[in-house]
């Protein structure tokens, strides 16, 4: 099972890496709304880059259950416990 903290740091390369910005700060409350092109195709982006790190497939009800970082965080804390 992947820590909490090991989960935030491999998404926060992923979002650096999506981004092309190194100065994301991933919280647990952090959101579309809050940065700046993160459209439906950078979601895509980001739901494919965790998939492949953490060798894990999402269904259709977990990705719609998607709201901020902190509840994908979660999710593939469970999907790897």
């Amino acid at each position: 099972m992947a820590s909490e903290a090991d989960i935030y740091a491999a998404l926060t390369g992923i979002f650096h890496d999506i981004f092309m910005r190194d100065d994301l700060v991933l919280t647990p409350d952090l959101s579309a709304k809050q940065v700046q092109g993160w459209d439906s195709f950078k979601q895509i982006e980001i739901i494919m880059a965790s998939e492949e790190k953490w060798g894990i497939k999402f269904n259709t009800r977990e990705l719609d259950s998607l709201r901020c970082v902190g509840d994908l965080a979660g999710l593939i804390a469970t999907k790897t416990a």
